[in-house]
């Protein structure tokens, strides 16, 4: 299911990126326009899940002897790659806001960033109180 994500997004963001040769100030172009907008934010999803989606257990999900994440347990490095690589993407994003649109545009992206930035930094936060 991962490769066929990983196919699938890539098709999609391959489709989005023709489909901007094509925008233009006619009824054709919105079609397009739109049509990259959808592709590209699917593509996106897909590539998504297919990087952070762990493989499944062969054991069942009601196992009592299973470690809840929420409950405690170990935390992966990978929690932490994330985590960090949220908060840097999220401080790049911003620093070129702030440069090219000033600090109105600025504060518009921090408040559309805000849950990627918190979600980036509950992942760190847990890795760090995790049980070593």
């Amino acid at each position: 299911m991962r490769r066929l994500s990983l196919v699938a997004g890539v098709a999609l963001i391959a489709l989005a990126f023709a489909a901007a040769t094509r925008v233009t100030d006619t009824r054709e172009g919105l079609v397009a326009e739109v049509i990259t907008l959808l592709g590209g934010m699917a593509g996106v999803g897909l590539l998504i899940y297919a990087f952070t989606a762990r493989r499944r257990s062969g054991r069942r999900q009601d196992d009592p002897t299973l470690k809840s994440p929420v409950t405690g347990g170990r935390r992966s490095l990978r929690d932490l790659a994330f985590g960090a690589g949220g908060i840097v993407l999220g401080a790049v994003l911003l620093t070129g806001l702030a440069f090219s649109g000033g600090p109105l545009w600025a504060s518009l992206g921090l408040v559309l960033l805000l849950p990627m930035l918190a979600g980036s930094i509950y992942l760190c936060v847990r890795f760090l109180r995790s049980a070593p």
